[in-house]
């Protein structure tokens, strides 16, 4: 028994491998090396000097910096949003409708699609001319047209229901895989006891569904931290400062302008952000929920 034990675990590890040694030299390789980075002004171009913590101390008295992560978390305004309706879309397809497997499809088309092309669709409708302000027009919302993504006020926000519309297939796929995990004996036993389709919901699918809530939330606030290609696709942080992120900015200094030292620093910094706000989800998850039925 110990010899099947041992075998089943080699065989675990085997598989595991390719992905562990791409995460090791992909993921937790540049965060490692990041951190001495982060303590010189490496450029490439010039010679490198220690420069200690001053590249620390230059984020924090960076204006620029300081907006990014303002934006980025206010792009976190999106996880909420975007989770409710991934698991009210996720319960609708979850029944037995006509058409139910083509919704499913047509809601996961946007996941597949190219950031690109979904960037190049955008753009199109909501230039001056295109059929967003046509529609708005149309029926007396607008009185004139809109550049929405380059009008400061509104950029960031057009961004953000960019950003949601492309993931909802995404987290409604994911909680569609735990719907159809809760026994249907339970839902049954919560009918006798009389218990409508609103009572099912939040005495039964939503606790049930608590790890998969817990990590989607996890996983959609570091995407909205870190969030880069459509905002350097259709704005590159314009205009002016009102969609610039903090991944836009940290892209900016280290690949444009050749800083990376400064850039690592910056990358450190949002790291720590991510991980603070992953430990406050958790943290929130514990203690809120609500009761099993």
């Amino acid at each position: 028994m110990y010899k099947a034990i041992r075998s089943e675990s080699f065989a675990a590890w085997a598989f595991m491998a390719p992905g562990l040694l791409f995460l090791a030299v992909f993921t937790f390789w540049p965060i490692i090396y990041g951190i001495p980075l982060s303590l010189t002004d490496y450029s490439v171009i010039t010679e490198t000097h220690f420069v200690g913590l001053d590249n620390f101390t230059r984020a924090f008295q960076d204006h620029n910096f300081l907006i990014s992560l303002w934006n980025s978390l206010v792009y976190v305004l999106v996880v909420p949003v975007i989770q409710i309706i991934s698991i009210l879309m996720a319960i609708l397809v979850n029944s037995r409708i006509p058409g139910v497997k083509m919704f499913r499809a047509a809601y996961y088309i946007p996941v597949v699609t190219s950031m690109v092309a979904v960037a190049l669709i955008w753009s199109w409708l909501l230039g001056n001319n295109g059929v967003v302000n046509y529609l708005l027009l149309k029926v007396g919302i607008l009185s004139e047209q809109v550049s929405w993504l380059s009008t400061s006020s509104t950029a960031l926000y057009v961004l953000m229901f960019i950003t949601m519309w492309k993931g909802l297939g995404y987290y409604m796929m994911l909680y569609l895989a735990g719907l159809q995990g809760i026994p249907a004996d339970l839902y049954e036993a919560a009918r006798v006891d009389g218990a409508g389709p609103l009572r099912l919901i939040i005495h039964v699918t939503l606790p049930l569904l608590r790890p998969h809530i817990l990590f989607c939330t996890v996983i959609s606030v570091m995407g909205a931290v870190r969030v880069f290609d459509e905002v350097y696709i259709l704005t590159k942080g314009g205009p002016g400062t009102s969609t610039l992120t903090s991944s836009v900015y940290i892209f900016q200094k280290g690949l444009e302008q050749f800083n990376f030292g400064y850039a690592s620093a910056l990358g450190l910094i949002v790291s720590v952000m991510v991980a603070a706000l992953s430990v406050l989800v958790f943290r929130l998850n514990r203690r809120g929920g609500v009761n099993t039925y």
